[in-house]
């Protein structure tokens, strides 16, 4: 399972130094390139909460293997396509498969290890997961820098084939399964929900917020997103459990994740496009910038959740949020000079602070809920995630492009000295400055959140509602 979980986050990271070179080959631009990486972000955030559904309706090894196989289909779509469009749609497809694993993956750990030992598991299954953003750049520059961009795909097909082959033979069920029916209409809602709120915030960047499309997506999208809250509210057997918010410490978890997660995802597309647009480095570069923060992020992943197990979650996001709100305050100054050097200290420092508290901060809100709860609990918090990641990217996306325009027409209306190109680029440079300002708004609130974290023992089992009348039928 840590294997499927590689290459399905493998195959998310490639994309981070691809979206130029993909750009340039369909002819588009950034406001939809961004939608390889936010869509499969969208695709996660709305299937992630069937996950709560599948992994009570079927076995372990089914869904995983299902979830494979869904992987190996949007690979090879993705390999031929011949349009934007097509390749849009692999990557989505595929995305149905990340959001799948992952989340199974992490009820798998919460099934096998207790409460004060799934620190230093989930520090072990950190390592695999983060070992995946730390080459999947590097190798995709390399293979952007001398092979088509096809290549990527088609290079993935044969460890995908092996990983079902060791499915089949080798993995086998931990959880029970019951038969539970899929609520229907709580699928469509949370669909269009989610998918409405991305459309919104994703074409403001280009048609503007007072557009009309704009309006419209984002009233749909908060509209729909409520009516799926309350449905679940009233629900006898919701498709997501939210009474898992009843709990303190993972609500708390869940609301931090959803702000630092703006800060962790959206230099995704920032930085390559700083990188390889506006400074012209490779796509190879690129990568190779961002593997030492990835490695050192994946090599301290055990050793964080040991410290976890023993001292708790509070200390550990306290600094690390501290770290990474003092490295983004450098991106906000990038310039046309600073060095290759100072750029790979500045980003492995990020990855530093980050490590610190991923891991031990979901860990620590799924640690208070009863076992019951357990999968309905995971499917939240990494639906919360994703959605958060998705708008927040697209929200970035369009700071980056207005502000790029605003200081554009500043540099062009004072007579600024240069070539129509330099003044592109530098406009671009500080458009993307103000972005990573941004960020540290989603950061000091994490900071200040992270301040109200405590150690907090599981909840015990309710006996009431559910529980109370599978008890009766058993009787």
């Amino acid at each position: 399972m840590i294997l499927g979980a590689f290459f399905v986050i493998f195959n998310q990271t490639t994309m981070t130094v691809a979206l130029p070179p993909l750009m340039e080959a369909f002819d588009i631009k950034p406001s939809t390139g961004q939608w390889l990486t936010t869509g499969y972000m969208l695709v996660n955030g709305v299937l992630i909460p069937v996950t709560g559904f599948l992994m009570k309706r079927f076995s372990t090894r089914q869904l995983f293997l299902a979830a494979m196989f869904i992987f190996l289909t949007g690979t090879l779509v993705s390999a031929l396509a011949p349009a934007f469009y097509v390749l849009l749609t692999g990557r989505l497809i595929q995305a149905a498969s990340t959001g799948i694993v992952i989340p199974l993956l992490m009820n798998v750990v919460l099934s096998l290890f207790p409460p004060e030992k799934r620190g230093t598991a989930m520090g072990t299954v950190g390592l695999a997961i983060i070992f995946a953003p730390a080459i999947g750049p590097t190798l995709a520059g390399y293979i952007l820098d001398d092979f088509p961009w096809q290549v990527l795909f088609y290079g993935m097909i044969p460890f995908v084939v092996v990983i079902i082959i060791c499915a089949f033979i080798f993995l086998k069920n931990v959880s029970e399964t019951t038969a539970s029916k899929l609520d229907f209409l709580s699928l469509i809602l949370s669909t269009i929900g989610f998918g409405g709120l991305l459309y919104g915030f994703s074409e403001a960047g280009q048609e503007g917020w007072s557009s009309t499309e704009v309006i419209i997506s984002l009233v749909i999208g908060f509209v729909t997103i409520t009516a799926f809250t309350y449905r679940q509210l009233r629900s006898v057997e919701p498709f997501l459990d939210l009474k898992v918010f009843k709990y303190n410490m993972f609500s708390l978890t869940t609301i931090i994740n959803c702000t630092i997660t703006v800060v962790m995802y959206a230099d995704m597309i920032l930085l390559p496009l700083y990188l390889q647009n506006a400074r012209g480095f490779t796509a190879l570069e690129s990568g190779v910038l961002m593997l030492p923060g990835a490695l050192l992020m994946g090599l301290i992943s055990p050793a964080i959740g040991k410290v976890f197990d023993r001292f708790g979650v509070k200390w550990l996001s306290i600094i690390g949020i501290a770290v990474v709100l003092a490295t983004t305050y450098s991106f906000t100054n990038l310039t046309d000079s600073i060095s290759y050097t100072t750029l790979i200290v500045m980003y492995a420092g990020r990855r530093i602070g980050m490590a610190l508290f991923l891991m031990p901060l979901q860990t620590a809100g799924l640690n208070q809920l009863p076992n019951s709860l357990n999968a309905h609990g995971t499917a939240i918090s990494n639906t919360a995630r994703q959605v958060a990641g998705a708008i927040g990217t697209s929200l970035l996306v369009t700071i980056m492009t207005t502000r790029t325009k605003d200081h554009l027409q500043d540099m062009m209306t004072s007579g600024a000295s240069g070539t129509k190109q330099h003044l592109v680029m530098e406009a671009s440079i500080q458009g993307i400055n103000d972005a990573y300002f941004a960020m540290l708004v989603f950061g000091l609130i994490s900071l200040v959140l992270s301040f109200f974290l405590k150690r907090v023992k599981q909840a015990p089992e309710e006996s009431t509602g559910t529980q109370s009348q599978t008890l009766a039928t058993e009787s």
